[in-house]
């Protein structure tokens, strides 16, 4: 069975719908609670490499926290360096689910994207 990595909230809905698309595809799944357990700094950046996107997407630009810190006009003047140890300190500033097979990542979920990386 193909097996994938899938940093998530289990309370999440859109988590648990992109957890159904994997394991209706095949997969099983190794879950890592993302708020519990958020990716230290050097796997963030393994993750980051990986997926090809730029940094500021692995933010959830539309959580609470992020709001709170008002990081929308903080991040410009960060180095990459510090929003990945921002993001590796507080789980809830990571757009979710973030999942890999350790070769391929994908943030957020999109079904197109799942057909196309995850079937």
């Amino acid at each position: 069975m193909k097996k994938l990595t899938m940093y998530q909230y289990s309370k999440c809905s859109t988590c648990r719908d992109a957890a159904k698309v994997l394991k209706n595809n095949g997969y099983e799944l190794h879950s890592i609670e993302i708020f519990d357990n958020p990716p230290d700094a050097e796997t963030l950046t393994e993750l980051i490499r990986l997926s090809g996107l730029e940094l500021k997407k692995f933010f959830n630009t539309a959580g609470e926290v992020y709001r709170e810190m008002n990081l929308k006009d903080k991040l410009a003047g960060m180095s990459d360096q510090e929003k990945i140890a921002l993001l590796s300190s507080n789980g809830r500033l990571i757009k979710r689910p973030i999942v890999t097979d350790g070769k391929q990542v994908t943030v957020g979920f999109k079904i197109d994207q799942y057909q196309d990386i995850w079937s």
